[in-house]
């Protein structure tokens, strides 16, 4: 069973001096990257500046404290701007800080109660779908500052914002639009040059500078936001009572379901990178704490962020010290240089946001799901984009996997099929003739032997009463081979419930074979074991046809 012990205890056993170097180096690097970021991605969520920063710092280092993975960088990730901005709306940031400690919270038990490999479950389709519907929400979100509009609040509706922007279209300003445009092209082409320092930095430092000592007429952080604080606020519980709880609960299981998948995909992309196993349990623990003094601190919900995390691998950290740097120096550029951070201009926020959202888009594997995907799959797909881009994440989630779950079982319903052998005394019967004789074996007078494959669920327990159908033939033996029956549910053991009673009433013996484990501990638990008796459980289908021929002699 999986440990569950943060990788920093583990690592340090046999950390050496130039690791710790390479760590300090890495966390810098990161840091430098995060910084606009995740003022960039508090904005977004349509808070302060600092909160992204306050996520970073705290949740950051919580994260990396107790995390599973060598190398995760925690912090304010795109996933859940569009959430963020229906919490606050909604429920005020009182109603986002309740929810985020209830996501922490869930987080946690679901670590205590190893639910790290479930994760897995969630359909590549549902993630895919959520995460392109986040990216066009983000950029959606991005154009009024891009463009440098002259209107009020956004609305978080996606069409309600498209008519808002199409009303006051005609209030661009052409210098926030330049200014957006130059950020771009610098986040587009910087990486071409180097990958040393990250564009997003060169793209504010440069902006920055033309807008202060050109006088432009353009927002920056400081005129829409006003004097910036470089202090870390003390924390504070915030006022709930049962009914803002419950009135929460939906956007926190989604909170803690997004921090959930997106911290333990980064994990295994970083596994792949350094050759190493993270506690996908621990993870979580270390997410929900995280997220709750995160959320104690004034910050915003948090997760492992995969860019980050490949940047600081990238960039020689290899323990969690790098990530626990990356929050120390966020903490003295908040305490020192935040002040500064006024002056950097809002379009250039908005084009840093823009290359997340074409990023995070994956719309080249949306593209390619859509062409080569089953159609339940892209239905499942293309649902959940939609119901992201046109409503929201919770009902987005919600659906998705409802959707997925009922195109499954169809699918699974679809799979499961009974297969009825022949008599091979029949007189116009040609033995040589029959492609599926050679695994036929000799089947005795009055009898049936129907082969059941897939599972026996609710969703295919129409096609098992066919079996009891056959009244033209003076049948005394029914044997049901079910070699391929992994599982069974109670449907599917109500509806042989049925044909045990129907055969009864025909006076025919109904013989089982092969029954594997879990199909035979459902039967025993029910009584039908015994009811059937223990004699009519055969072990082969040899002895299950040896037995019919003995009946048949009585």
């Amino acid at each position: 069973m999986e440990k569950l012990k943060p990788k920093l205890f583990s690592v340090l056993k046999h950390y050496s001096k130039e690791q710790l170097i390479k760590d300090i180096i890495a966390g810098i690097i990161v840091a430098i990257i995060a910084l606009p970021l995740s003022i960039a991605l508090a904005i977004a969520s349509g808070v302060n500046p600092e909160r992204g920063l306050y996520t970073a710092i705290i949740a950051g280092f919580f994260i990396s404290f107790l995390g599973g993975s060598r190398v995760q960088i925690g912090g304010p990730t795109a996933a859940f701007v569009v959430i963020i901005y229906g919490i606050i709306e909604q429920h005020g940031v009182n109603g986002l800080i309740i929810a985020t400690i209830m996501a922490g919270i869930l987080l946690i038990i679901m670590g205590l109660l190893r639910f790290g490999s479930l994760i897995k479950f969630i359909p590549y389709t549902i993630t895919t779908g959520f995460t392109s519907g986040i990216a066009v929400g983000i950029f959606a979100g991005q154009i009024k500052d891009f463009l440098g509009l002259k209107m009020g609040s956004v609305p978080s509706e996606f069409i309600e914002k498209m008519k808002s922007y199409g009303e006051h279209i005609s209030t661009i300003n052409g210098s926030a639009l330049l200014i957006g445009v130059i950020s771009l092209l610098i986040l587009i082409f910087w990486p071409k040059i180097t990958d040393k320092i990250p564009g997003s930095l060169i793209a504010v430092i440069v902006t920055t500078i033309l807008v202060k000592f050109m006088g432009m007429h353009v927002n920056t952080i400081g005129s829409v936001y006003g004097e910036l604080s470089s202090q870390l606020p003390t924390p504070q519980v915030p006022d709930f009572s049962f009914k803002v709880i419950k009135s929460l609960i939906s956007p926190a299981f989604t909170i803690a379901l997004l921090a959930g998948i997106e911290s333990l995909l980064s994990c295994v992309v970083s596994d792949g990178m350094i050759g190493s196993k993270h506690r996908s349990n621990m993870e979580l623990i270390a997410q929900g704490v995280g997220n709750i003094f995160s959320s104690l601190f004034g910050g915003l919900p948090a997760t492992g962020a995969i860019a980050r995390t490949a940047a600081n691998v990238k960039n020689g950290g290899r323990t969690p010290i790098s990530g626990m740097v990356h929050s120390i120096t966020l903490l003295l550029i908040l305490l020192i240089l935040m002040p500064l951070a006024a002056l950097i201009p809002m379009p250039t926020l908005a084009a840093i946001l823009i290359m997340v959202a074409y990023n995070m888009s994956e719309w080249r594997v949306f593209v390619d799901l859509v062409k080569s995907a089953p159609k339940s799959d892209i239905i499942v797909l293309v649902a959940t984009f939609l119901l992201t881009v046109i409503f929201d994440l919770v009902v987005a989630i919600e659906i998705g996997i409802v959707l997925a779950a009922f195109l499954f079982m169809k699918r699974m319903a679809d799979v499961t099929d009974i297969k009825g052998w022949k008599y091979l005394e029949e007189e116009d019967y040609d033995e040589d003739n029959d492609p599926e004789n050679i695994s036929l074996k000799k089947v005795p007078k009055h009898t049936l032997v129907y082969e059941i494959n897939g599972p026996m669920f609710f969703g295919a327990a129409d096609k098992f009463m066919d079996i009891t159908n056959e009244s033209e033939r003076k049948i005394k033996v029914i044997i049901l081979r079910m070699r391929s029956v992994p599982a069974m549910d109670a449907t599917g053991l109500h509806t042989l419930q049925k044909v045990e009673k129907i055969c009864k009433k025909k006076h025919i013996t109904l013989l089982f074979s092969h029954v594997q484990e879990q199909p035979l501990s459902v039967m025993e638990k029910s009584g039908f074991y015994q009811e059937i008796g223990e004699a009519n459980f055969c072990s082969s289908i040899d002895d299950a046809l040896e037995k019919a021929a003995m009946i048949q002699s009585v």
